[in-house]
């Protein structure tokens, strides 16, 4: 029995000996500490997965300092300069060239020394810009040869103007050499009237009406003075060519009042045609009498 006691006693000591040490063993390691440069790559990896380049890349820089020659350091730093050349082509895409090459520029700061990983995205870029800048210089050409269209509109349509007003004056004056001398038997045969600003021999003549799109209604009064004139001593039917609707019934009343005045029993035809692309304009055409 003392035997069997004492064998017991012993299995028991050494069974809480072992465990004693094996606590003792799992202390110690919960105590060793994680090596810190372990932690900061933690961060640097959480920051790429977070998309938060910029701080990845602030990370990266500080643990440049403390962890000189560290492997790992190349590997991120790359990781980090190619997520932002994706970002730049991301945005070259989405036409932002702006973003697109401050992307670049980061991405070459990180791996100055590995250029050919960056030109792809630097040649994009450069053609983008140079893209931009022929469609700038076009839009730029186009404009300037729509206002030298319209200068070159609006000086013919003065030089028609003033054409219109001489041969108006010259009719008045002529009228009134013509009241003062009368024919003591035989009456003076009227004058045949002279055309301002149609060609009497032609189908059909167009006169240019810039003063619509300028909204110059004294230029449009006196070119339709002209217009009556001639509306009436040719008896031509007239189309007015706009570009809105509402300018038809202006145009068209204006004239008509001034054909009224010089001819109170002249039937004036009018004719409407809309065009939004084509500059406003009248077309005269003759009537065969």
């Amino acid at each position: 029995m003392k035997s069997f006691t004492t064998r017991y006693t012993a299995l028991f000591l050494v069974a809480f000996l072992t465990s004693s040490a094996s606590n003792v063993a799992l202390a110690v390691d919960d105590e060793v500490p994680v090596d810190d440069s372990v932690t900061a790559f933690r961060n640097i990896e959480q920051s790429l997965n977070q998309g938060q380049l910029q701080q990845a890349e602030g990370q990266l820089n500080n643990l440049k300092q403390r962890a000189a020659g560290d492997t790992r350091l190349e590997q991120y730093q790359r990781q980090i300069a190619e997520t932002y050349l994706q970002q730049g082509q991301n945005a070259l895409q989405k036409g932002d060239l702006n973003a697109a090459s401050a992307a670049l520029s980061r991405a070459r700061g990180l791996l100055p020394q590995a250029p050919a990983l960056t030109s792809g995205l630097d040649t994009a870029i450069t053609t983008a810009r140079a893209n931009e800048l022929a469609a700038a210089e076009k839009t730029r050409l186009a404009a300037q040869q729509a206002a030298a269209k319209e200068t070159a509109a609006k000086a013919e349509q003065a030089r028609q103007q003033k054409l219109a007003a001489e041969r108006l004056a010259q009719q008045k004056k002529a009228a009134a050499a013509a009241a003062v001398v009368s024919a003591p038997v035989v009456a003076a045969a009227p004058a045949k009237p002279q055309a301002l600003l149609i060609k009497p021999d032609a189908a059909s003549s167009t006169i240019a009406l810039p003063m619509l799109d300028d909204n110059d209604s004294a230029a449009l009064r006196q070119l339709l003075d002209s217009v009556a004139s001639d509306v009436v001593n040719f008896n031509c039917t007239v189309s007015i060519e706009v570009r809105q609707g509402k300018d038809f019934p202006w145009v068209g009343s204006l004239l008509s009042v001034r054909v009224k005045k010089l001819n109170p029993n002249f039937k004036l035809e009018l004719q409407q045609v809309l065009n939004p692309q084509q500059a406003p304009q009248l077309v005269l055409t003759p009537r065969s009498k």
